[in-house]
């Protein structure tokens, strides 16, 4: 059986506190969710905003290979002509083949938030779908607040939903608008549409206020919905709604739904793409697409997926596009480091007898402070130093740190000095920068690019500064993670000092040196 995947990330997801997307933001997302296979998405709301307007004039000029686009709006205002509605007749400019219209189906909302009769609500359901549909589109209704109206007035929601089915509406999407319902809830009011309408073919949009969306959107396909709506990565107004990232492979490689099929292999990379497109950083633990979500910490568990993965993990994470992380930290066993060694990428050998060693020196350096788990380059320098493999491309004799200002002018000056040996050469370099780690960053790169010219590559992508023990007080124990890339590869590194600037330091110089061994490899 095929499940609709209808996607409403670029309207209901850029609702997220953080997000906005421009109109190149949303072009780049519409083509990753048509490469991932997605069969609806929604562009906007037409009329709403500059953006969106901009949005779907671009999307005209789109060849997508599977994915369809709709405009999203409301009913008509009460007691007006459909003609004569503004909202009506933008989501006729948008030039979309769908569209997808809310209404009420709350009486509460109805009379309250609307301020009309009941009847009169119903009328403007019916009269906007006709009205669509007689200019040629596919028409989807949402039912705004279906369960929540279902609860209170089942006779009233239900007429409502009938309305727009018998009114042309292809497909009748039951909303969870408020995000508070259950999944058992969802599946018997789901269950009551299908048998009060027995011709409708419904869907569900689910919000997560209850962090239940995932199960309430499962609870309503297992009733009888062929449509999920939802987000990538569960963006959203308030708490996000349906991740969709965790509703498909559930349904796919749990319940055998027809999905996305082979796509589903491309999700991590559409989830990812999407959060930086969005410049939100996706939350390491999400199901399936996080960066932890294969990643195993504890020996025995690393021994236990080395054996056979299925002891750790409930799917294999190569399916959605993941991979398995075997994590080093104090808890680590022998497996666990056993398994990390061999993936390394210059590490040229171990033998048995560096194991405990190897197990000795991590414990050590954690219990000092040092996390290994988001610093792999690090990692693999220190067994390498453990090792003896590691290349000594240049020696530190030492470095200063100058910091002054001037009264009445905010700027600080800061200044970094380094002397190091390169051979039998030694190199004195000095550099300015915006703060003493810029500065000590520059002065390093300074002294070795005319010996090492790739390193004029390596930029700095990311540095995160945590503060260990705070009841130290401003001498506390600072670990300092760094990113770099040079533009196609990255890697991370670690620095573990009471001084910040050493902390900088040691990362610093660890992600220079593992560049180095990148690049002459």
């Amino acid at each position: 059986m095929k499940i609709e995947v209808y996607d409403t990330t670029l309207r209901d997801g850029a609702q997220s506190e953080g997000i906005n997307f421009s109109v190149s933001d949303k072009i780049k997302i519409i083509k990753l969710l048509d490469a991932l296979g997605l069969d609806y998405i929604e562009a906007g709301w037409p009329g709403a905003n500059p953006v969106d307007e901009e949005v779907f004039k671009e999307i005209q000029n789109l060849k997508l290979k599977h994915a369809k686009i709709a405009a999203f709006g409301c009913t008509k205002k009460p007691k007006i002509a459909p003609e004569d509605d503004k909202v009506l007749n933008m989501l006729l400019s948008a030039n979309t083949e769908i569209v997808t219209i809310f209404g009420k189906t709350w009486d509460f909302h109805v009379t309250e938030a609307l301020g009309t009769t009941l009847d009169e609500n119903l009328n403007m359901i019916r009269q906007s779908i006709e009205y669509l549909k007689s200019k040629g589109k596919r028409v989807f209704f949402d039912a705004e607040h279906f369960f929540d109206g279902y609860k209170h007035n089942p006779d009233y929601a239900l007429s409502a939903v009938r309305t727009a089915h018998e009114a042309g509406a292809e497909r009748v999407v039951l909303c969870d608008t408020n995000g508070g319902c259950i999944n058992t809830e969802i599946y018997k009011m789901t269950k009551a549409v299908k048998e009060a309408v027995p011709e409708i073919i419904s869907g569900i949009h689910a919000h997560n206020d209850g962090e239940m969306a995932v199960a309430n959107s499962i609870a309503a396909i297992d009733a009888g919905a062929i449509q999920i709506q939802g987000t990538i990565n569960g963006y959203g107004e308030r708490c996000g709604n349906a991740n969709l990232c965790s509703i498909i492979p559930n349904l796919q490689l749990k319940k055998g739904f027809d999905v996305i099929g082979k796509n589903l292999s491309k999700l991590v990379y559409a989830a990812n793409s999407i959060a930086e497109i969005a410049n939100v950083s996706a939350p390491a633990n999400l199901p399936f697409v996080g960066r932890s979500a294969f990643a195993h910490k504890a020996g025995v568990h690393a021994s236990g997926v080395a054996k056979n993965s299925e002891t750790y993990e409930h799917v294999a994470p190569e399916l959605v596009g993941n991979s398995r992380k075997i994590l080093i930290s104090d808890q680590a066993g022998a497996a666990s480091i056993r398994e990390k060694i061999e993936h390394l990428r210059f590490v040229e050998s171990v033998a048995e007898r560096d194991i405990p060693k190897i197990i000795e020196r991590i414990k050590n350096l954690e219990w000092k402070g040092f996390a290994f788990e988001g610093a792999e380059a690090s990692f693999e320098l220190l067994v390498m130093e453990i090792l003896g493999q590691k290349k000594e491309f240049f020696k530190l004799l030492g470095y200063r740190i100058i910091g002054d200002t001037i009264a009445g002018i905010s700027n600080i000056n800061t200044e970094a000095s380094v002397k190091l040996q390169v051979g039998n050469e030694i190199i004195h370099t000095v550099s300015e920068g915006d703060g003493p780690v810029n500065a000590l960053d520059k002065a390093f790169r300074k002294a070795l690019k005319d010996v090492f010219p790739q390193i004029h590559f390596y930029k700095l992508n990311d540095f995160k500064v945590r503060i260990l023990d705070g009841a130290d007080g401003t001498a506390a124990q600072v670990r300092v993670n760094v990113e770099t890339t040079d533009g196609f590869n990255k890697w991370d590194t670690v620095g573990v000092s009471q001084n910040i600037i050493e902390a900088s330091y040691m990362a610093i110089v660890d992600s220079i040196v593992y560049g180095l061994i990148l690049h002459s490899a």
